[in-house]
């Protein structure tokens, strides 16, 4: 649709670039469905340009490709791998495709988001056409790209334990819920309300009031719901002038991680200091996550040099496999065949683990992240 527009809209070089960004639901047909992941119908930003040189599409194409891994890193504290798709995986009609891969915490690859520099591929076939400086006609480049709902996937399944969802401060839609203990006691349910009107000019913040479960279900609840820090208030924090703050990132024995062993779970914080160290425990977690994740994706990470290295790699340890390729779609048809693995990306940042491809043991032309995926 955007190709038969742009025929009609760009005329000269005054018209470009022409940059549309659009959310928007897609239906497609999965031969497996999986919530969030591979769903029918999902909603996704994607974006489609039109430029009058080839450096500058090409320049806008990494440029938002660096936009999504800001995003995934800054945001959801997820790692990403940024790198370009070999010509099997890249989208079909694009000269290149880019991509950011992470890795969940079950070892398999999510391909989180994917920037295409199209070229004139469709610009021929649809007749875009513009009149450049020089007065002289010529094609128009263009680009793609797209990130979509399955992040909220990425997000569950990078960071969640067996306690429920873990959520990174910066996208939590409430980063601290106030819990009352003992709120049949005089002062405390004013004490939380007082607590929650200062919090709650900085902070996303729920106040539970509910007065038809006991704090330890109101705990589990939240923590199960992923809220990062709760906060306890009773009558004997009322009368120490403190709260107990509890991070959901550490809390219990799924915690994963150096962290778990080396950040604390609940902080006592003076209730003159909490505006001020609710700021700092939130970034703390924010970090934490995002290192946790890097670590679980460090351990799941493995060379290998040939075939029996690979198959034995991916089924013990399943997860990222670094290995060298020759450039040949028979070989990557054949690791993915024998081990259910896909070349994730070339990455930008190149390694040499072998001189030989690591299927047919020829000379090697790309160092490739593998992985089995979603």
């Amino acid at each position: 649709m955007f190709s038969v527009l742009y025929s009609k809209w760009v005329n000269s070089w005054r018209d470009l670039p022409k940059i549309y960004n659009q959310w928007c639901s897609v239906l497609r047909w999965e031969k497996e469905t999986r919530p969030f992941l591979r769903s029918r119908e999902f909603l996704w930003q994607e974006g489609h340009t039109v430029h009058a040189s080839e450096e500058e599409a090409r320049q806008l194409t990494l440029k938002i490709l660096d936009i999504y891994g800001e995003i995934i890193e800054e945001l959801l504290a997820v790692p990403v791998i940024k790198g370009i798709k070999t010509e099997k995986e890249k989208f079909a009609g694009a000269v290149n495709t880019y991509t950011v891969e992470t890795l969940m915490h079950d070892g398999k690859a999510l391909q989180a988001g994917t920037s295409h520099y199209f070229g004139q591929n469709f610009s021929i076939p649809f007749n875009i056409k513009f009149q450049n400086k020089e007065g002289k006609e010529e094609y128009a480049y263009q680009t793609s790209w797209g990130i979509s709902t399955r992040l909220i996937g990425a997000v569950i399944m990078a960071h969640g334990d067996n306690r429920g969802l873990k959520l990174p401060p910066k996208v939590a839609p409430i980063q601290a819920v106030i819990v009352p203990v003992a709120s049949h006691k005089e002062g405390v349910i004013e004490k939380a309300e007082e607590l929650y009107k200062n919090l709650s000019k900085e902070y996303r913040i729920k106040l539970d009031l509910r007065d038809n479960c006991t704090p330890g279900y109101k705990f589990n609840d939240w923590e199960m719901r992923g809220v990062p820090v709760r906060i306890e208030i009773g009558p004997r924090d009322i009368e120490q002038g403190v709260c107990t703050v509890v991070r959901r990132d550490t809390v219990g024995a799924d915690a994963v991680g150096a962290c778990a062993l080396t950040c604390p779970t609940k902080i006592i914080v003076k209730l003159e200091d909490i505006n001020q160290e609710l700021g700092v425990i939130l970034e703390q977690i924010q970090t934490d996550m995002f290192e946790s994740a890097k670590k679980t994706r460090e351990e799941k990470t493995t060379i290998a040099a040939d075939m029996d290295e690979f198959i034995k790699n991916i089924n013990e340890n399943q997860g990222f496999i670094k290995a060298m390729w020759c450039g040949s779609q028979a070989c990557e048809d054949k690791i993915k065949e024998e081990t259910g693995a896909h070349a994730r990306c070339i990455p930008f940042t190149e390694e040499t683990v072998s001189d030989k491809c690591v299927c047919c043991g020829k000379d090697a032309k790309h160092f490739v992240i593998w992985g089995r995926q979603y």
